[in-house]
């Protein structure tokens, strides 16, 4: 099953210094037919504008990881972490037992994330944060994991959960294979660019929800930065 959720059909709220989109129920936006897939709970688009962010605030019991799509976002927390997070990179925030934190956009243009939340198979843990840089050109013409709950993926950020982030960067023309396996979902959203899955278009900041695939084959129309959750059923 490969279905495509447009973006025009997400919902949101415009806040002025952030314009937020969602892909599943989140805040006052409510979806009974999006609430979840698999243990993947929340994906946000977010714009953010210049000099504004979210002031401190607390999370428990998530993974959440935030993929820079454009701009950079600043992260401080109450174990003080701090770090800053630009285009193309990506950084995770295990909350555990519990954490308090910013995210900021320093800059004097405007930022754009996808914030991703995943429910956690471990918990009772110490909170913990980790960003690194992930080149475009690791990822040409490939998927890479970006962010793992799995020990073989030793240069992924580990996540406590059952479930993979991954990426890619597509040529117009090029495609590429993910082994996603039956008992398995995934959701894919293309940052830039359009992609043709099973004959479908998936155009820039759509959604698409698969299940039910052993291996799924993506094939960019045109020059295409993609992220994908890899969940547990």
């Amino acid at each position: 099953m490969i279905e495509l959720r447009p973006f025009k059909s997400l919902g949101g709220a415009n806040h002025g210094w952030l314009d937020a989109k969602h892909h599943f129920s989140f805040a006052n936006y409510y979806d009974a037919t999006r609430t979840n897939w698999g243990n993947l709970r929340v994906w946000n688009d977010d714009t953010i504008a210049p000099q504004s962010g979210f002031p401190p605030h607390p999370h428990r019991d998530m993974e959440i990881i935030t993929y820079v799509r454009e701009g950079a976002i600043t992260h401080q927390d109450n174990l003080g972490n701090a770090g800053r997070t630009e285009a193309g990179d990506v950084q995770v925030m295990s909350a555990g037992t519990g954490i308090a934190h910013s995210e900021w956009n320093k800059e004097d243009e405007t930022t754009k994330i996808f914030q991703i939340w995943i429910q956690p198979t471990r918990s009772g843990e110490k909170p913990s944060w980790g960003a690194r840089p992930f080149p475009k050109g690791e990822r040409s013409g490939q998927f890479v994991v970006l962010a793992s709950g799995f020990a073989n993926d030793n240069d992924a950020l580990p996540i406590r959960t059952d479930a993979r982030v991954v990426g890619a960067s597509l040529k117009a023309g090029e495609s590429a294979e993910y082994a996603l396996g039956m008992d398995r979902r995934a959701y894919l959203v293309p940052a830039t660019g359009a992609l043709e899955i099973d004959g479908l278009r998936v155009n820039a900041r759509d959604g698409v929800a698969i299940r039910d695939l052993d291996v799924l084959r993506v094939t960019a129309i045109e020059d295409s930065e993609l992220v994908l959750v890899d969940a547990a059923a």
